[in-house]
């Protein structure tokens, strides 16, 4: 599958100019996965910034005190790693692929580079990407199974960040 398809197929990269698209191509890759397969575990240090182009990957947060909880099932145009684009060192929650998927990725470092060397094209694929998020927070109830940790935690003994 070329990555013009691919980026034809994905809201977050509708309306780009040519130039934005060859840009995009240039970092961006194709991974396939085969159904069970295991993208990234959680507490792996975060590379890679995913997008899923066709399938559907289960996002898997594992407390310490309890067993897997999946917490979000992605389909196409979903975006998970986020943590590789946000810096933030390792994954908060792991990926496994609930089907046999097709996956847009992207380093997090090269995210960053085109940030800087290409800001409005960086700027504007970071800010989809945020909403990409924000949306599935506000449309599923991958929130409320947050929240609902955070509670367990803090009747658990745990002080939350400033507390």
């Amino acid at each position: 599958m070329m990555l013009t398809k691919v980026f034809n197929q994905i809201p977050i990269f509708k309306d780009l100019t040519p130039q934005q698209h060859a840009l995009l191509e240039a970092i961006f890759s194709l991974e396939e996965c085969k159904c069970d397969a295991v993208v990234f575990e959680q507490g792996a240090e975060a590379d890679y910034l995913y997008i899923v182009v066709v399938g559907e990957v289960a996002i898997v947060f594992d407390p310490d005190d309890g067993g897997p909880i999946t917490v979000a099932r992605l389909q196409k145009g979903g975006v998970f790693g986020w943590s590789a684009a946000f810096g933030s060192g390792a994954y908060t929650s792991g990926a496994i692929c609930a089907e046999k998927s097709t996956l847009l990725k992207v380093l997090g470092e090269d995210l960053k580079k085109l940030r800087q060397n290409h800001p409005e094209t960086g700027i504007l694929i970071l800010e989809r990407l945020a909403n990409v998020v924000a949306e599935r927070l506000r449309n599923t109830n991958a929130h409320s199974q947050v929240f609902a940790l955070l509670e367990h935690g803090l009747m658990n003994g745990i002080k939350p960040i400033g507390g």
